[in-house]
This record gives C-alpha cells, structure tokens and sequence, in this order.
C-alpha cells in the first residue's frame, strides 16, 4: 500500500481529483468505479476544476457507482444516481450512456445485480476504482460478514452504517435498510484502487485496514492482498498509525 497522509480534507480533495484525472490522461478510455458519500466530494470538485480549464477530457469514460440503496427512485435526491449527477456528471462531458448504475428499484434485485456484475465484466473490468472507508470497516456497501462476498449482491446495512448515513436524510427512519453493492470481489480486480479516509471516527478502521490480519469482520482489510492500491488519510484519520 501506498500510505499518504494530508493536513485537510481540501488538500486530498485536490490529490485525489488530480490522481483520477491522471488515471483518465493515461487511458482515456478507462472504466473507473466511482464513490458517493461526503469523503469523494473535494476529488469531484477537483475533477470539474480540471476539465472546465481544459487539462482533461472525459468523454471516452465509462463509470460505473459502487453501490445504490434499495427501493429509491433515481429522482430522490437521496440517490446515489442523483448525488453523482448533481455532484460530478452534470459538470463534466462523460456521455450519459456510459454511466452505469445499479437500479435500486429493480423488480428482482438478484437479477439486477447480475446484469450490473456481467456489464462490469464486458467492459473489461474496472481500471481505477475510488473507495470510501466506514467507520466499521466498510468499503462500498460490503458491511462486516462471516465471509467476503464476490459479487455484485444485495445487503442488509448494519445499523453502524445506518447511523452514519442518516445526516443525508431527514431522520434515521428514513435511511433505506437495504442497499445493492459491488462485491469484494468485483473491488478486487479492479486493476488499481484510491481509498480516502478523513476524521477521527474512521482512525480505528483506518488502523484495521493497515495492520490488522484480513479478515470478512474488518473488509477493508481484504485490501492488503491487493498490488496497487493508495491511501489517502488526514491526520485525524490516521492519528492510530
């Protein structure tokens, strides 16, 4: 792994835009997996920032979103369909038929996860996949388990996640129960992985993720098996290492 470790939340923002920009420089035709949540906000501006002053042309990407909540509609501003529009794909010239997304409001939700899990594999897998980290070790919506999950696959969110989500919603009551997600798995082939991690409320995780033994209880821990992957923390988040 690649430990780095910034000052602010702006500081990684501006690396972790500039690294997946370069990404896009290097192959502008890769496949990236993309995060939704608060950690990825700053990368996205970074990334707008870089294509509006011409340094970077998105129009040959293909994306594809980790992760979707079940049962809401593309229209609810709760979305992931929605924040990634509102936050990223509305500012930049990635064609719309090349962004993909799990549909949350499938009528089979076992189907729709392996329609979105063999589309990954036509692309050709993902090139660079951009990570968040819970506060329990979660990456995507691959929550602590028995067993690391492969696939693309629906999950029970644990209340520690649900908790943690709720400041997007109006209530905690109205946080989804159920989400679709990549597997661990379909993270692990993607040829090379940023994970970003800010706050003192992820250093425990961040320490697991580091130095503990991989095990399915920790998932972020499944990462140490990986050959290309980087970190980039503020020191908050890495105040245990």
């Amino acid at each position: 792994m690649n430990i780095l470790i910034f000052t602010s939340k702006n500081e990684i923002g501006t690396a972790a835009g500039n690294y997946i920009a370069a990404s896009v420089t290097e192959n502008p035709k890769c496949t990236l997996g993309l995060a939704t949540g608060s950690t990825p906000l700053e990368a996205y501006a970074q990334m707008i920032k870089l294509y509006e002053s011409g340094a970077v042309d998105f129009s040959g990407v293909t994306t594809f979103n980790l992760d979707e909540y079940a049962g809401l509609d593309e229209t609810d501003e709760n979305s992931y369909h929605a924040f990634m529009h509102k936050n990223l794909f509305d500012s930049i010239n990635v064609l719309p038929e090349n962004i993909n997304f799990l549909d949350g409001c499938a009528p089979d939700l076992e189907s729709e996860c392996s329609r979105y899990e063999e589309k990954i594999e036509n692309c050709g897998g993902i090139d660079m996949q951009l990570l968040g980290l819970g506060s329990n070790g979660h990456i995507a919506f691959n929550e602590p388990a028995p067993a690391f999950e492969n696939a693309t696959h629906p999950v029970k969110l644990k209340e520690s996640t649900i908790n943690d989500n709720a400041r997007f919603f109006d209530s905690k009551d109205s946080v989804p129960k159920m989400a679709l997600t990549m597997g661990i798995g379909t993270i692990m082939r993607a040829k090379k992985i940023l994970i970003i991690a800010t706050g003192k409320n992820k250093a425990a995780a961040v320490r697991s993720l580091i130095y503990d033994n991989p095990t399915p209880a920790c998932p972020a821990t499944v990462l140490q098996f990986h050959p290309n992957v980087t970190v980039m923390l503020d020191s908050s988040a890495a105040e245990l290492l």
